[in-house]
């Protein structure tokens, strides 16, 4: 089970195909819009209302570009979301009724396992991010960094009373409808969810180590990558790429941008002033970029395209991150919000990418600069192949089927 957006689904099309592959029927249960991403996986789906993409699009969504701080961030996606569960509780109890074990994501945890207790079944966090304290690091969903070990903790309360806060009326809905009794007063229903059950975290132990201070039942498996439907990339999008140098990807995926037309301007001018060429994907914020040296794109496969690229310049969403990181190509990072600044911040620590530029400063002279030393300084390349490397030799799958073979067994 998991919702958001396609950087939140698609990890889990690979996932569920390695389970299939040994045996286990599984469904993916996430937003109907995603259905096409599970067609040749295998897997069964059970479609969910709420349309994450015309959410963002919506009055309450655009309000979230008027949020100048990761905190006001917060606080506007907390009643966004909060209403979305809503909607999708009733589909999330009946696929969980119709299966033995849940995997949970981080955006669903809470009502998740509050279901699988009402019906008697295991369940299991399967999380794409780091979402439980530690004084190692802030929480990612307020950009990360390190702020000390005290106030990272203090932090981290602040992250888990918004979470409480979405969820606080789909859980108590789903206790009584199920007939479990309420929680107790000053135990938080997460806080008790995470006190009990394991989590397994799909990325990899050599981009976030595991923090030395998580409880047991806390694991770091490796990356969960789409599931490769062996697509080809568009015969124009080919052409492209013989046609000359290896160019620069530009991407935000699912991040929606205020001015579209102006972004899309400054991305072309920022290759220019690098003299690099350009694929610029439309993604949901609708770039776009035309002229000699500038391709636009839609969806394609990262895994059959950023291989071919001298840099990816992306949002650090961590799915686009992921395969940033896979493909063994070097990275600008333009963050926009939430766990996107963390992502960035473990590229630069890696060597991989020479800087962020936050799309609330860029400019084209600051995207130019970085790209220029992205593609330019064989450092960057050199470290991100050589991790590349690694992070494909890991099998992130295995431990989830250990896992679930127990729990099922």
């Amino acid at each position: 089970m998991t919702a958001g957006s396609r950087g939140d689904v698609a990890p889990f099309t690979g996932l569920g195909h390695g389970l299939t592959r040994a045996g286990h029927a599984v469904t993916l249960v996430t937003h109907g819009c995603f259905e096409p991403l599970v067609e040749g996986s295998g897997l069964g789906f059970h479609p969910l209302p709420v349309d994450p993409r015309a959410e963002l699009d919506s009055a309450r969504g655009r309000g979230l570009h008027r949020s100048a701080t990761s905190a006001g961030k917060m606080v506007r996606a907390v009643g966004l979301a909060r209403a979305a569960v809503a909607r999708m509780t009733d589909d999330l109890i009946a696929a969980a009724e119709k299966n033995d074990v849940l995997l949970l994501s981080g955006s669903l945890g809470p009502v998740g396992h509050a279901i699988a207790e009402a019906l008697g079944m295991p369940s299991i966090g399967a999380h794409l991010q780091p979402l439980s304290p530690t004084r190692e690091f802030a929480p990612p969903l307020l950009g990360g960094g390190h702020w000390g070990g005290a106030a990272n903790r203090l932090a981290w309360h602040g992250v888990d009373l918004a979470v409480e806060r979405v969820f606080s009326a789909a859980v108590p809905a789903v206790r009584t409808r199920l007939g479990l009794p309420a929680a107790r007063a000053g135990m938080p229903g997460r806080v008790l969810a995470g006190r009990r059950r394991p989590v397994l975290h799909g990325f990899s132990p050599l981009v976030v180590p595991r923090p030395r201070d998580w409880r047991a039942g806390l694991e770091v498996c490796g990356y969960w990558w789409p599931h490769d439907r062996g697509e080809r990339l568009p015969d124009e999008l080919r052409e492209f790429l013989d046609a000359g140098a290896a160019p620069v990807f530009v991407g935000l995926g699912s991040a929606t941008v205020p001015d579209p037309a102006g972004l899309s301007r400054t991305i072309v001018r920022a290759l220019r002033l690098a003299g690099l060429r350009g694929v610029v994907q439309r993604g949901w914020g609708g770039l776009e970029a035309s002229g000699d040296g500038v391709l636009a794109i839609g969806e394609v496969p990262h895994s059959a395209l950023f291989p071919r690229m001298a840099a990816v310049v992306h949002h650090a969403g961590a799915g686009t991150t992921a395969a940033g990181l896979r493909a063994g190509v070097p990275a600008v990072p333009l963050p926009v919000q939430f766990d996107e600044g963390f992502w960035a911040e473990r590229l630069i620590s890696l060597g991989v990418a020479p800087s962020a530029v936050p799309l609330r400063a860029l400019t084209a002279d600051a995207l130019a600069t970085a790209l220029d030393r992205a593609t330019r300084d064989p450092a960057h390349r050199s470290r991100a192949e050589a991790l590349g490397a690694r992070i494909r030799a890991e099998d992130g799958v295995a431990p989830v089927l250990s896992a679930v073979d127990r729990l099922a067994g």
